[in-house]
């Protein structure tokens, strides 16, 4: 019996080109931005010397000057899980996969040589910027309209989703949503935007909510002196918030600035910007509103208080751009800024600095800054590395060096402390001051804790921080309250 085999023409398989784009889509962040950013944390004037190419010969020009001035290494760069899936998809049914970018070619080709899913790059060339209409222009004289599916994530894409047979939208807002949906008829998204909870937890990470414990130290003058009326206590209030604005612009310059340092830390890669949870393009107006914010507040306050907040500001931008890679003298401004905000407490309610509290903040702030440097040296050298501390300017072998510094700082603290007890000044602002001998034994106890967990390697990175959500930490500091209560009451 004779079987007449059938064949069947085989099924129609999709090979439209799949393109991409590189910023916000391929990538979660972007790559400009950053190069910029890398730069000018190395060679912030030779960032200005660039500016004039911007305002002469444009955008493609000057993306090409910055990509020759900074290596962007695209290892360190973050990306979007989603977007490449849809590429090694595509690639799986055969279908070429595109990389078109505004980014400068020479950033293109590296992504690509790094990620090896493309088949072809086409970039800005330092001539032509390609986006928003030139790039559609391209892609439709390449293609023709309709012969391509096109994933991007911005409004300047619109164009191109006009001309694409398939659009692809990556974690859109609700508008941007309805507008690409509104040119091309098979739009799809890619990724949610986190929801409003979310955004709000993780703009709250950004800047730093729970670091402005450390800007309660404003208070300490008040505390000090016993002077809890209303007009002091205000002024205070407002020193807070103007100080804690301020260290919130710096605390996002400092993150943008260390971008690719902090991709490589433990937790720090967690943060906002390093893990592209938030675009780094959000941060020019974030630092401008913080910043603006906290300076409005302080003129409401005497001006000596402006001049304190200017110098911290100062201080830590100084810091950002270049003190934080010299050591000891990193170590010698952390500590003088804990020192500034005691100061600017003073400068707010009009107290008298004590001679007493200035020397006891410059040894206790010490301890604690070297506790800090100590945490990331430990975790680096358990991690195996021999080099010098990323983005900082220590050896593994100045570990013992940092220990001997932090117990020597610390123990100094309690001296003073000691002697201050021990002293005439108290006699006036306590009632009993022998029951503020307590105080000695408690600060020597947790001294010498905080110094033992960082040698162990249990400590957080920054140890004030790590003291407000330490259980242990807070009976102390109790403990240290009630003792102060006896001597006053």
């Amino acid at each position: 019996m004779q079987i007449d085999v059938v064949h069947l023409p085989a099924a129609k398989t999709d090979t439209r080109p799949l393109v991409l784009d590189l910023d916000g889509t391929v990538s979660r962040t972007d790559t400009l931005v950053e190069s910029i950013l890398r730069l000018a944390a190395r060679a912030p004037f030779a960032l200005l010397a660039l500016l004039p190419v911007l305002l002469s010969t444009g955008r493609a020009a000057f993306k090409r000057r910055i990509a020759g001035a900074v290596h962007l290494d695209p290892a360190s760069l973050v990306y979007n899980d989603d977007v490449l899936d849809l590429a090694r998809t595509a690639r799986a049914e055969g279908r070429p996969v595109i990389l078109v970018t505004a980014a400068d070619q020479g950033i293109a080709d590296a992504v690509a040589a790094h990620l090896r899913l493309f088949d072809e790059v086409h970039a800005s060339d330092g001539a032509t910027n390609l986006k928003g209409n030139a790039k559609a222009d391209f892609l439709v004289e390449r293609f023709g309209t309709g012969g391509f599916d096109y994933a991007g994530d911005a409004e300047a894409d619109l164009p191109v989703w006009r001309a694409a047979a398939r659009g692809y939208v990556v974690a859109p807002s609700a508008v941007l949503a309805r507008q690409a949906a509104s040119v091309c008829a098979d739009m799809r998204v890619l990724g949610a935007r986190p929801g409003t909870r979310s955004q709000l937890n993780v703009w709250a990470r950004a800047l730093r909510l729970h670091q402005w414990t450390k800007n309660v130290l404003v208070f300490v003058p008040v505390f000090l002196a016993h002077r809890f009326d209303t007009e002091t206590v205000s002024r205070a209030m407002l020193a807070f918030l103007a100080f804690s604005l301020c260290a919130s612009s710096v605390y996002l310059l400092n993150d943008l600035l260390d971008l690719p340092h902090d991709r490589l830390h433990a937790s720090k890669r967690k943060r906002p910007f390093a893990s592209g949870a938030l675009s780094v393009n959000a941060a020019p107006a974030l630092i401008g509103a913080t910043l603006g914010t906290g300076f409005v507040l302080a003129l409401l306050l005497p001006i000596q208080f402006m001049l304190m907040l200017a110098t911290y500001y100062t201080c830590t931008l100084t810091y950002s751009l270049a003190m934080k890679r010299w050591p000891v003298w990193d170590i010698m401004m952390l500590a003088g800024l804990y020192t500034v905000r005691v100061l600017a407490g003073c400068a707010a309610t009009g107290l008298r600095v004590s001679p007493w509290l200035l020397a006891f903040s410059m040894f206790l702030f010490f301890c604690l800054a070297v506790v800090k440097r100590q945490t990331e040296l430990v975790q680096h050298v358990r991690d195996g590395r021999t080099e010098k501390l990323s983005g900082r300017g220590y050896m593994p072998e100045d570990l013992d060096m940092l220990r001997g510094m932090a117990a020597s700082s610390g123990y100094m603290a309690v001296l003073v402390l000691a002697l201050y007890v021990n002293s005439p000044d108290v006699l006036p602002l306590y009632r009993h001051p022998s029951a503020l001998w307590v105080l000695c034994p408690i600060l020597l106890f947790w001294v010498s804790r905080v110094l033992m967990l960082s040698h162990r390697g249990l400590m957080n990175d920054d140890p004030v921080v790590f003291a407000l959500r330490d259980r242990l930490s807070l009976v102390v500091g109790v403990a240290a309250l009630c003792a102060f209560l006896a001597g006053a009451l």
